[in-house]
C-alpha cells in the first residue's frame, strides 16, 4: 500500500512540478509519521524516502530508540516546540522547522552539539491554534540568529488555515514566498496531502506529507 501511495504522490509532485516548470529535484518530500510506529518509518525508508517529519519531540522520543541505522535518513521536527523540550529536540532532530521566538532559538544555539538546520515558522492566519512569528516579526528574528552560529537557517514555513480544497492556501504560500524572497531565504516549507500541489506551483521546496502516503491516523 505505502509503494502505491508514494507512487501516486509521486505523480502528483510531477504534475506540479511541469505546471510550475520546475525540476522535481527542488521539492524534497517529507514523510510525516507522527501517530504511527517506528516500523511505518522503516518501511518508507525502504521505499526510497530520506526525510521524516515529526510533530511532538516526546512521541518521537519513544520511537527513536526503535529505529534501526538508517544512514542518511533525516527529522525534522515539524510541530510547535515549547522551550523546556528545547535540549531534547536539538539531539533528536536534524532540522527544526517551528522556531518561532529569538529565545527558543538561543535555547536551540545553546543545547545544540551539532549545527542544526532551522526554518522560521511564520504565522499568516489569524486562527488562535497556530504558532509562528508575526511577518513584521520576521527581520528582528532574522537577525537575532546572527548570535547562533550554530543554528543554520534555511527558510520559512508556515501552515494555512485546513481545507479541503486545495485554492484558498494559495495566498499563504504566494505571501510566505514574498516573505522569504524580500529575506533572501531560498527554502519554503509549505503544503500537505491536501494542498501540496498549489504549494509547489508557488515555489515550495520542502512539502510535509503523511495521509496521502500512510492513510488517516487513528490515534490508540
Amino acid at each position: 500500500m505505502l509503494a502505491e501511495n508514494l507512487s501516486r504522490v509521486e505523480e502528483r509532485i510531477h504534475a506540479a512540478c511541469a505546471r510550475a516548470r520546475r525540476r522535481r529535484e527542488e521539492v524534497t518530500l517529507i514523510a510525516v509519521t507522527k501517530v504511527f510506529p517506528a516500523l511505518a518509518i522503516v518501511q518508507a525508508y525502504e521505499q526510497g524516502l530520506r526525510e521524516f517529519g515529526e510533530n511532538y519531540v516526546q512521541e518521537f522520543e519513544t520511537k527513536f530508540p526503535q529505529l534501526p541505522a538508517l544512514p542518511g535518513a533525516r527529522f525534522h521536527l515539524i510541530g510547535h516546540l515549547q522551550s523546556n523540550k528545547s535540549r531534547r529536540a536539538a539531539e533528536l532532530f536534524h532540522t527544526i522547522q517551528t522556531v518561532d521566538s529569538a529565545k527558543l532559538a538561543r535555547r536551540l544555539h545553546e543545547q545544540a552539539v551539532e549545527p542544526l538546520d532551522v526554518f522560521l515558522e511564520v504565522k499568516l492566519s489569524h486562527e488562535e491554534a497556530k504558532h509562528g512569528a508575526s511577518p513584521e516579526e520576521l527581520p528582528a528574528l532574522i537577525e537575532s540568529l546572527i548570535d547562533c552560529p550554530r543554528l543554520r537557517l534555511r527558510g520559512l514555513m508556515t501552515m494555512p488555515p485546513w481545507t479541503e480544497d486545495a485554492e484558498p492556501s494559495r495566498p499563504y504560500f504566494a505571501r510566505l514566498r514574498e516573505l522569504a524572497a524580500a529575506q533572501g531565504l531560498a527554502a519554503l516549507s509549505m503544503g500537505m496531502s491536501n494542498d501540496f500541489e498549489v504549494a509547489i506551483e508557488e515555489g515550495a521546496t520542502h512539502i510535509r506529507v503523511g495521509t496521502a502516503l500512510f492513510g488517516r491516523r487513528v490515534k490508540q
